[in-house]
């Protein structure tokens, strides 16, 4: 992966970058001492950050989970390289808002009932199935290790455009993102969820700044946006080799079933990712939740202006081989080169606070929903929190394999597949937090028929570069449009899981025992029996 337009290194781009990350690494580790719980052997100190964190550091952190350098990075690429259909992320995050604003409070105020630490305690506890929840904890666990790849091709990318990426020898090609791998290693086994909680105020700052500046700077520097607009237009209907336009200012007809199906399922397998939850169930109230969700959208107004940055590289005359440097490398050729070193360092760190607690998130589902489960149920909560640590060390390391191993695309098409499986665990989750009457077998056979169409259907998609896996749209069964494929494996899902339970309701199947009462649903962190309630790795962190 290496440019043609890049003549050396950047020196100067490249200390500044160096400069933020020292910066963050310090943070990192510092991260430790901060609000220091008496008892730090526990996956709510460890993995939640002692259920402690308020309405800007949990505003912080869900930004920073989920705007992250990929996003950075593979929102514009998507404008750069087919136009409006890259727009698709911006509606998603605008339906995702009044969604989670209906069920993440719940979701929020049982868990901290519970002391629920992962999405597949709370399956558990509702439902009384060890296999569901196996199910959702594989689910999340298969989800998010590409996603973390994704993190790491950022930096590379970041790397490759300030000449960094050109060595012959593979070993001093990949020593920057190995050095960066591990002090994100090292710095997440210290400090736990702190750490990304901390760094997430740089990271969002400087993604702000940068989009700010770009949005302004570029355009008078390449003659206002009515001639960006001109030359992008200019670029989509200008027929490629097989005379067919490359893109389009407006989605066509033909494509708008796509972006529709697809916008709606990203807004609901958004806060099925493991790190989703994670980050919220680290705030300190359920007010905390409901105020963030009405906050948020300003990163979706931020991300409708990053989207724009398509545009702009195409107006630039930006060349590259891969998608994915297009913006790195506009910001290369547009800015100066201290300023360019500004801009790399907030996607390189927008890269290190997602994949740090993604890392966490995997791992406390492994230990919580696996190894204590299955493996060791006596475990104590020193146990859990060094096994978790571990884990998202292994994590880590399966990521940075994944990508020194494997072409990008592939590492771009199994994040869609991802988006495939988590959507499966909505039934399971949201319908769990409103309702007990969906039987757990039948919610287990609805994600398993979800799972298996999901990823045949997506296993049948070629691109040019793949046979399988190529993408995630397909024909929808019976509508004859082209639609995402894992909102079709969704209603799949659905529908056999409600049949289902009509049968298994009538036979009078044995139902699991549902640990969860009403109440718990709307309790906050003040109300009487709360904090006694709770377990006693938990008992005394929550603020």
């Amino acid at each position: 992966m290496t440019l043609a337009a890049n003549d050396g290194v950047n020196g100067v781009a490249l200390g500044v970058f160096i400069f933020f990350f020292l910066a963050v690494t310090v943070i990192g580790f510092m991260a430790a001492r901060w609000r220091r719980a008496e008892n730090e052997q526990s996956l709510d100190e460890w993995g939640l950050g002692g259920r402690s964190f308020g309405t800007w550091v949990t505003w912080f952190l869900l930004g920073g989970d989920l705007y992250t350098a990929y996003t950075f990075v593979a929102v514009p690429a998507a404008v750069y390289a087919a136009g409006a259909a890259g727009f698709f992320a911006v509606p998603y995050t605008i339906l995702v808002y009044p969604l989670i604003f209906t069920f993440l409070p719940r979701l929020w105020s049982v868990s901290h009932k519970h002391g629920y630490v992962t999405t597949s305690d709370f399956v558990r506890g509702r439902f009384g199935s060890k296999g569901l929840s196996l199910a959702v904890a594989v689910t999340g666990i298969l989800a998010t290790m590409p996603y973390i790849a994704l993190q790491l091709v950022g930096i590379q990318a970041v790397l490759d455009v300030m000449g960094i990426g050109g060595s012959g020898n593979w070993f001093l090609k990949d020593l920057p993102l190995l050095i960066a791998f591990a002090v994100l290693a090292a710095y997440t086994y210290s400090s736990g969820l702190r750490a990304p909680a901390l760094i997430a105020f740089v990271k969002d700052g400087l993604i702000y700044l940068v989009i700010l500046v770009a949005i302004i700077y570029i355009p008078i520097k390449l003659g206002g946006f009515d001639d960006i607009f001109a030359a992008a237009r200019h670029k989509f209907e200008t027929p490629n080799a097989a005379g067919k336009p490359t893109g389009a200012l407006v989605p066509p007809e033909a494509g708008q079933w796509t972006y529709a199906t697809l916008a709606l399922g990203s807004a609901l397998a958004l806060f099925m990712y493991p790190h989703s939850i994670t980050a919220t169930l680290s705030s300190r109230s359920r007010n905390v939740i409901r105020r963030n969700t009405t906050i948020l959208p300003l990163y979706s107004l931020m991300l409708g202006l990053l989207a724009l940055l398509g545009f702009m590289a195409i107006a630039a005359g930006v060349k590259v081989k891969n998608g994915q440097l297009a913006i790195p490398q506009l910001f290369e050729d547009m800015f100066p080169d201290w300023f360019a070193g500004v801009a790399f360092a907030a996607i390189g760190i927008g890269a290190l606070v997602p994949a740090a607690i993604m890392s966490i998130a995997a791992a406390n589902l492994f230990t919580r929903n696996i190894y204590k489960d299955f493996l060791k149920p006596d475990a104590t909560p020193a146990q859990e929190t060094k096994v978790s640590k571990l884990v998202s060390l292994l994590v880590k390391v399966g990521a940075l394999v994944f990508v020194l191993t494997m072409d990008k695309t592939v590492a771009i098409n199994f994040q869609l597949l991802g988006g495939i499986w988590i959507l499966q665990t909505f039934p399971a989750l949201v319908g769990g937090l409103f309702t007990r009457w969906f039987h757990r077998w039948a919610l287990l056979a609805g994600w398993a028929v979800g799972m298996a169409y999901g990823t045949l259907a997506a296993y049948g998609v070629a691109s040019p570069t793949q046979k399988h896996f190529g993408g995630s749209s397909k024909n929808i069964p019976g509508i004859g449009e082209i639609g995402y494929i894992g909102l079709t494996a969704f209603l799949l899902n659905v529908a056999v899981t409600v049949v289902l339970t009509v049968v298994l309701r009538a036979l009078k199947a044995p139902d699991g025992v549902d640990e969860t009462s009403p109440e718990d649903y709307t309790a906050d962190a003040g109300d009487p029996g709360v904090q006694t309630e709770l377990p006693p790795a938990t008992a005394g962190s929550t603020h």
